[in-house]
């Protein structure tokens, strides 16, 4: 009986020293598969740009990715206070790093889109949640006259082929804005709802509003500039 008690645990040995291993490195992959410290190329140059700029206290800030990045917000909007602090292929963790160049101007608003980066990079959806936590709560505590408006992720359009590894998040995308409703209402902030008015029937980024089915046509700027103005939330 000895030995074959011996033999039994011999064997259930062996197999926890294969599978165990096969366990750890399962987790080391799964711990890998997202990074918090990727920054875009033009991440510095950018930020030292930003820095070099003077600051006002009626400036409207516009903080985020390359949705951001890409317009003039001063022509689309008609106000000569309107910044671009958005930086193409910034995360989360980027904005968090930069966000002092912000926040040390004590602009009269900010405007916040951030976050179908992180979701193309795999950052799990409650990680990019606790960073809008930080990113709200320095905010309100290194400029507390500051208006914050947080706005909702768009959809994106797998109609095209460009940005893949974008496409098909509709799932993150609809638990990041749910909780980020609940988010701007624990913390008294104003949330723009952009999602609904970017949606076709199905959900997806309606396609005359960008050309890619990530970025926005002029006609998807216009909308968002439209949003804004009729919500009286650039007053």
């Amino acid at each position: 009986m000895k030995s074959m008690t011996k033999v039994i645990w011999g064997a259930v040995l062996v197999v926890c020293a294969a599978v165990f291993p096969k366990m750890v490195v399962a987790q080391e992959v799964e711990d890998a598969a997202w990074d918090s410290t990727y920054r875009p190329a033009t991440y510095q140059v950018q930020v030292e740009q930003f820095r070099a700029y003077p600051d006002s206290r009626k400036d409207i800030v516009f903080l985020g990715n390359s949705l951001t990045a890409h317009p003039d917000w001063s022509e689309l909007l008609e106000s000569r206070h309107a910044k671009n602090r958005g930086i193409s292929g910034d995360i989360t963790f980027g904005i968090l790093e930069r966000l002092d160049e912000v926040t040390g101007g004590k602009p009269s608003k900010i405007f916040l889109l951030i976050g179908i980066n992180d979701v193309s990079r795999n950052i799990p959806d409650s990680v990019i949640l606790e960073n809008y936590k930080k990113i709200v709560h320095r905010i309100k505590s290194e400029t507390p006259s500051t208006k914050l408006y947080i706005q909702t992720l768009l959809p994106t359009n797998n109609k095209f082929t460009k940005f893949k590894r974008h496409y098909n998040r509709e799932d993150n995308v609809y638990w990041l804005n749910n909780e980020l409703r609940k988010l701007a209402a624990q913390e008294g902030i104003t949330l723009i709802d952009l999602h609904p008015a970017f949606a076709d029937s199905e959900g997806h980024l309606i396609e005359a509003y960008t050309h890619d089915g990530l970025h926005l046509t002029h006609e998807g700027y216009r909308k968002w500039a439209e949003v804004l103005k009729e919500g009286r939330y650039l007053k």
